[in-house]
């Protein structure tokens, strides 16, 4: 389990490399759009504003749609999309070299800020984290309905083998060679992802009777849901609640009955020196959190992860179908 301080000297490390080199975007192809119901703001004139966005589907489409948006409003965007994970994403916030990123409340809390605790209730996560990231010059908007949390799975032909395993809880009841798991490198370190995890239903990493080192495998995002829909490595896959390859996999996800994960809901994230000079990026982006639901980010996902869609082409074919381009 990774400790706030550990976290924050990778955070400041990080900061240094980023600083040294600058980010620079994984996909920089964007669809040109005109205006909808969002609008260009009055003054922007071009003003510069970079977007960042880590290198997961969710992430770049979220971070296509905000470089779309502020586009059709009127600045001059530079596209950071494709940052390679939590800690660099955050340091290039701090840093100064990215304005506008959308960011996970529960993340947020546990990873950034070093809490010990997530928070169950929504709205009182973003509140929590929203007040406290002030300090830091961030400005935290309000988030979408959509909660993209961690979670785990299990193909759905194994969950009568292995004695109808609904929850995680009855994963800690299994016979100790059957919880064998799949996580990504992230989820593996993270103070809010699977030790501690592991330690709330009873069942530590690295105990014989627990979860032995042996069980684990850690693989990429992608490949932790086809060995997870195999079963030949692993019963249980880590997986992201809103990822389109849960349906296309047929894959059951186990109910977090101890409520051990917090609330992930996606909010904008804004500089707040940026926020304070064109204060109307708030709406702009508003306009699109208040359409994001996890139905809506399972089907967009899907589109790219399984159907092979470019993020961009999907960011843009849903915000014109929602009227906010045109």
């Amino acid at each position: 389990m990774r400790s706030p301080k550990t976290t924050a000297a990778a955070l400041a490390g990080t900061a240094v490399l980023l600083s040294g080199c600058g980010l620079q975007s994984a996909n920089t192809f964007t669809p040109a759009a005109s205006a909808g119901l969002i609008q260009p703001i009055d003054g922007v004139d071009g003003a510069e504003i970079s977007v960042g966005a880590k290198n997961f589907t969710e992430q770049l489409l979220l971070g296509k749609m905000a470089v779309i948006a502020l586009q059709v409003a009127g600045f001059d965007v530079a596209d950071r999309s494709g940052i390679p994970g939590a800690a660099p994403a955050r340091a290039a916030m701090l840093g100064g070299e990215t304005d506008v990123q959308w960011e996970y409340t529960g993340t947020g809390w546990l990873v950034y800020l070093g809490q010990a605790q997530g928070i169950p209730d929504p709205e009182e996560q973003y509140q929590a984290v929203r007040d406290a990231d002030a300090a830091n010059g961030v400005s935290w908007l309000p988030p979408a309905e959509a909660n993209n949390t961690y979670a785990f799975a299990v193909r759905s032909e194994a969950v009568g083998e292995l004695g109808n395993v609904a929850t995680l809880s009855d994963v800690a009841a299994l016979p100790v060679e059957q919880r064998t798991f799949c996580v990504e490198s992230e989820f593996a370190t993270r103070n809010d992802g699977f030790e501690p995890m592991l330690e709330a239903y009873g069942i530590p990493l690295g105990d014989p009777q627990g979860v032995p080192r042996d069980n684990v495998s850690v693989l990429d995002t992608g490949a932790v849901y086809t060995a997870t829909d195999s079963g030949a490595q692993c019963n249980f896959g880590e997986v992201f609640s809103t990822d389109g390859r849960i349906a296309s996999l047929d894959l059951a996800v186990l109910e977090d009955d101890q409520g051990y994960f917090p609330a992930y809901n996606i909010a904008p994230e804004v500089l707040t020196s940026t926020l304070e000079e064109h204060p109307e990026i708030a709406d702009v982006l508003e306009q699109v959190a208040d359409r994001l639901t996890d139905d809506v980010l399972i089907e967009l996902n899907g589109r790219v992860d399984v159907d092979g869609e470019d993020p961009a082409d999907v960011a843009y074919d849903w915000m014109r179908s929602e009227g906010l381009v045109s």
